[in-house]
């Protein structure tokens, strides 16, 4: 991934960059902002005792191509609402234009009826999203490619793995046979393309759910991993449970160290006490969603967190100038 000029220098089709942010990831619009030079716009963003919100912008934004980054995890209905709240409040302001910058979509894994009786909630949010005033949208790593389908607007669908892949990539040295495990056959296609670009062989795990939806049983490993390191890969990790049936069948099939690679680190339920009793030399993961200090201090040493700051910074910038996304990865 190549950067590229800061803020100052750029072209401003709609008038200057504002950037907003919700309550969902302060700590990464605060990167995002420090890797473009401009400080985020202020605005009041108030809970009342009936549990409705209310937002209050600081300054006008009349012409002004805003930003309002927010992601969408847990808790998912307050994030979401923040969102959608601010997405008019900007709108209704005549911003010159709005982007809605959501590392992590909520309700993704709701993308098809596969059941009778059931929503499309992920095209539900698109919508939402669409209708409260956005006129593109950023997000990383999405559950299915098809989700982009949902959403009438343009916008740019990203992956951290190109960042994950750097920091597997200094790892390898140290490591035996190095095989790529996706958690999923879900997860075929993307996990094919990790191993790719570390130059790996792949092996993959097929599971199915029984009953709920959150119940997965994981059945049988298909490819080589014994005697291996096997970097276990998925796109997100909620509860944690298909993350330990991955790792117990690696073992079982005489996997040598284990690692651990995803994007978007939900961890509810107990997951960071599930994975921290698990054999794995290390937890690489993103800042997509924040994880709060008493989830790291379970972990210890034994988890990386990179920034995908820099990333949505750059990203940014070239939409604001009119710019190829796409030389980012010589694409």
């Amino acid at each position: 991934m190549t950067t590229s000029r800061t803020y100052k220098d750029s072209m401003m089709f709609y008038g200057g960059i504002k950037l907003f942010a919700g309550t969902g990831c302060p700590h990464l619009a605060s990167q995002i902002a420090e890797y473009l030079h401009i400080p985020l716009s202020g605005c009041d963003i108030t809970l009342f005792p009936n549990d409705n919100l209310f937002v209050q912008l600081h300054q006008s934004v009349r012409g002004q191509d805003v930003y309002v980054i927010q992601t969408t995890s847990p808790p998912v209905q307050r994030n979401l609402m923040e969102l959608l709240i601010m997405l008019q409040t900007m709108r209704l302001d005549s911003a010159g234009r709005v982007t809605a910058v959501v590392p992590y979509l909520c309700y993704a894994r709701s993308d098809k009826k596969d059941k009778p009786r059931v929503p499309i909630t992920a095209r539900l949010v698109a919508e939402m999203i669409e209708i409260a005033g956005a006129e593109r949208y950023m997000t990383l790593d999405l559950h299915a490619g098809q989700i982009q389908g949902f959403f009438s607007i343009p916008g740019d669908v990203l992956s951290a793995f190109h960042i994950l892949t750097v920091h597997i990539r200094k790892r390898l040295p140290d490591m035996k046979d190095p095989v790529v495990l996706a958690a999923d056959l879900g997860f075929a296609k993307k996990g094919r393309n990790f191993a790719a670009s570390i130059e790996a062989p792949i092996a993959f795990i097929e599971k199915r759910r029984t009953g709920r939806e959150d119940n997965p049983e994981a059945l049988t490993l298909i490819g080589d991993v014994r005697g291996r390191d096997v970097i276990i890969v998925d796109d997100e990790v909620d509860t944690g449970g298909s993350i330990c049936q991955a790792v117990e069948l690696a073992q079982k099939s005489g996997a040598r160290n284990i690692y651990l690679v995803f994007v978007h680190p939900i961890l509810t339920s107990g997951a960071p006490e599930k994975l921290a009793q698990l054999p794995i030399c290390e937890v690489i993961t993103t800042d997509s969603v924040p994880i709060s200090e008493e989830k790291r201090a379970v972990f210890g040493d034994r988890l990386k967190v990179l920034s995908v700051a820099p990333l949505l910074g750059e990203v940014i910038l070239r939409a604001h100038e009119g710019r190829s996304v796409g030389e980012m990865f010589d694409e």
